[in-house]
């Protein structure tokens, strides 16, 4: 079997909920993260992509219909490349990627484009169908931002707690503190900012037609532990969860080029890293945001490495406590964790964010000159996933 590699990445700044990008719809949104990837290799004929498998969390909006399809028509790719869309919630587009890879290992294509797009701005209220015609009664829309939505009642209460009152039992499992929390956030900004001062993101990063937006929106320059540790509690009046170290509600897309090592002259230049592991996990609901841990474990084995090996992590960064609780579980040093922030200050557009820390990682390790890197991300409802990434330029 061929592997499969991370040939280029890009990816829209992310905005705020309400922010820059509030007026894009998200079938606009991923169009211009795919058109804008395959600029970057214009000797590459659109034609021979055999497939796009996009994320996407919600899909009860504008982004309905397969918005994979939607974007590979938008984008102005030929007809002929098809296209599906994958949801595991906030994994979405980490999974596009696996798919992908999978897809390219087996032989069943030679280059695939896996992302993800999310307008959590855009996300529509719902109404369920009355189970008969005109009911007397009042009828409720429901957000579809984010969380739980229509919840069956056979569900267990403890399962279906919101997505902050999971992370405060974590943190009470775990015993760990606010201020480490705060001191994860505040860390997450300044890393953040530094990475777009020193030009990092630059070739990663695709302007979104018609919006003045030149980096991710979400960044607070100057945050400190001092300025997060006044904010309120956001769950619990005597939590340690706050709006300053959590993930905000962000809008964004990103893509990710995948081919076998044959593929490197079709798409006119060499690979940038190989996916060498891939794996999911899954645990209690309500203990989500701890699901990386295995998925992470699980991926290194297949790799046949071990956490020593491993010279940088990007985690998804839903929450600075589920962050940390990962980390200490893993032992690893936190120093070559989200070393180009994280996304308490980029930003979690849910069906984007797995790309987005893919790309990241394969971009970053060429840049440090690191082997072997690891992308985790927790996915609500109790799962997990981890990708392992060898660089080829190591």
């Amino acid at each position: 079997m061929p592997d499969s590699y991370i040939y280029r990445s890009a990816r829209t700044p992310f905005g705020r909920f309400n922010g820059a990008l509030s007026e894009v719809r998200p079938d606009d949104l991923a169009a211009t993260a795919l058109g804008g990837l395959l600029s970057s290799v214009p000797e590459l004929d659109p034609s021979r992509i055999g497939d796009v498998t996009w994320g996407l969390a919600n899909g009860a909006g504008e982004d309905n219909r397969n918005v994979g399809r939607m974007a590979v028509l938008l984008a102005g790719l030929p007809t002929s490349v098809p296209a599906t869309t994958i949801n595991r919630l906030c994994g979405s587009s980490m999974d596009a990627v696996m798919s992908a890879s999978r897809t390219i290992e087996s032989g069943d294509a030679e280059i695939v484009v896996a992302g993800g797009v999310e307008s959590m701005t855009r996300a529509p209220w719902v109404l369920p169908k009355p189970s008969r015609a005109f009911p007397a009664g009042d009828a409720v829309a429901v957000s579809t931002t984010l969380g739980w939505r229509l919840v069956n009642e056979r569900m267990p209460a403890e399962w279906t707690r919101s997505l902050g009152e999971c992370n405060e039992l974590l943190q009470e499992k775990y015993s760990i503190s606010r201020e480490r929390q705060d001191e994860f956030a505040a860390r997450s900004h300044a890393l953040a900012d530094a990475a777009w001062n020193d030009g990092f993101y630059d070739d990663l990063i695709v302007p979104v037609p018609g919006v003045d937006l030149d980096r991710d929106e979400g960044i607070r320059e100057g945050t400190t532990t001092e300025t997060l540790a006044a904010l309120r509690p956001a769950f619990r009046p005597d939590g340690t969860i706050t709006a300053g170290n959590a993930s905000p509600l962000n809008d964004g897309s990103a893509a990710v080029l995948i081919g076998s090592g044959a593929a490197a002259d079709r798409i006119g230049s060499p690979p940038l890293a190989r996916i060498a592991g891939r794996a999911a996990a899954a645990l209690d609901p309500q203990l989500f945001g701890y699901a990386p841990v295995e998925a992470a474990d699980r991926a290194l084995a297949r790799a046949g490495i071990t956490w020593a090996d491993v010279g940088a992590v990007e985690l998804n960064e839903a929450f600075a406590v589920q962050s940390l609780a990962c980390v200490d579980a893993w032992g690893i040093d936190p120093a070559i964790v989200n070393t180009r922030g994280g996304a308490i200050a980029i930003g979690h557009p849910l069906g984007a964010s797995g790309a987005r820390i893919i790309g990241t990682l394969a971009h970053d390790l060429r840049v440090r000159g690191s082997r072997w890197g690891v992308a985790a991300i927790c996915i609500g409802v109790g799962q997990g996933l981890a990708v392992v990434l060898e660089n080829c330029w190591a």
